[in-house]
């Protein structure tokens, strides 16, 4: 049986890929695969799972990962920059566009999936 740290990092591994292939499907290149993602992003992610496993909906997903971005230094910005710390989506859930907007979903349904498949961490 795997341990909760492992399954927290199977699922935030699988919900990257599939934010990374999804990216992609909307002409998005700018996503590493998970082995060659920067630890500031796989630690996003993790949060992410975190959060999914305390049983965040869409909005307070994207909530948090909005608060992290901030306490980090990322502002909103109208392309992506990762070295000027700019990100598109760094506005409130209710202004993401639908596609954004489509990611926090795929990202809870994805950590919820993959955690149940890997014995059973509660996903509420």
């Amino acid at each position: 049986m795997l341990t909760y740290r492992e399954i927290r990092e199977a699922c935030a591994a699988a919900a990257h890929e599939m934010n990374r292939l999804y990216c992609l499907a909307q002409g998005d290149m700018s996503q590493p695969h998970w082995d060659e993602a920067p630890e500031w992003q796989q630690r996003s992610a993790l949060k992410g799972v975190d959060g999914v496993f305390a049983g965040n909906d869409p909005a307070q997903s994207h909530a948090s990962w909005l608060a992290e971005k901030a306490a980090t230094g990322w502002t909103y910005g109208a392309v992506k920059d990762v070295e000027q710390k700019t990100h598109p989506c760094c506005v409130p859930y209710a202004e993401l566009p639908p596609a954004q907007r489509q990611k926090d979903h795929l990202f809870i349904a994805t950590v919820t999936a993959m955690a149940q498949a890997l014995g059973g961490v509660p996903v509420a």
